[in-house]
């Protein structure tokens, strides 16, 4: 056996012993399984959605950032990449439930509703599915409860998003209400179901299902960690 097969064989049993695998051979088929490259292509996706979502979001609600070079800045501190832009203190430390709160409270922090919003959703994506200790690790010890908490999250911002106004009266959040010309713009709607149509299949490759969703929705954000 050659010294590149004998590095890869216990780089793959170090894997595996990380994991908690009481059976190796098993294990690490499950490490490589279409499982694995199914939730990791969901999570890039989940990203892409977001992204897009804070881009819509700031276009519709030009209130909470007019600079169109401030929002390009602003979602690429959100998701942690090099940017002249930084996230307020208070806000990096919140949790993900923490933050989607305030960004429906009466009076948050700063007057940017779509960047606390999008910090929530990209903060709960990366709870969830644990992002912080790399692909293989990810792929074993993803929790199906987190995930579950994470859908009723993203449930409950859908409907925020649609219903939830301000002290004067007027939505906090303009998303697929018609315009003066009556057309209803439904790319807001289509991107939160496929957001959680991809994690409802996580939760079941996890074995958080059966078939249906089983778990109770909640009216309030729940805590992933």
């Amino acid at each position: 056996m050659n010294p590149a097969s004998k590095a890869l064989i216990l780089a793959a049993a170090s894997v595996c012993l990380l994991c908690g695998c009481s059976d190796f051979r098993a294990r690490c088929t499950n490490i490589y399984s279409p499982d694995v490259k199914i939730i990791s292509y969901h999570l890039k996706k989940h990203y892409q959605a977001v992204r897009s979502l804070a881009e819509r979001l700031y276009a519709r609600n030009p209130c909470y950032e007019p600079d169109p070079k401030s929002r390009k800045e602003k979602i690429r501190a959100a998701f942690g990449e090099k940017s002249s832009y930084s996230i307020p203190y208070q806000l990096q430390i919140m949790l993900s439930h923490e933050l989607l709160r305030t960004a429906f409270s009466p009076k948050p922090p700063t007057g940017d509703r779509v960047l606390i919003l999008i910090l929530g959703l990209k903060r709960g994506i990366d709870e969830a599915y644990d992002t912080g200790r790399g692909p293989f690790l990810t792929g074993c010890q993803i929790d199906a409860k987190r995930l579950e908490r994470l859908y009723s999250n993203i449930s409950q911002t859908n409907w925020r998003l649609k219903t939830y106004k301000g002290v004067d009266g007027k939505p906090l959040f303009l998303t697929n209400q018609p315009s003066p010309d009556g057309y209803v713009n439904m790319g807001f709607e289509v991107i939160m179901t496929q957001m959680l149509t991809r994690i409802q299949d996580d939760i079941y490759l996890r074995g958080g299902l059966e078939g249906n969703l089983t778990f109770r929705l909640s009216t309030v954000f729940l805590s992933i960690l």
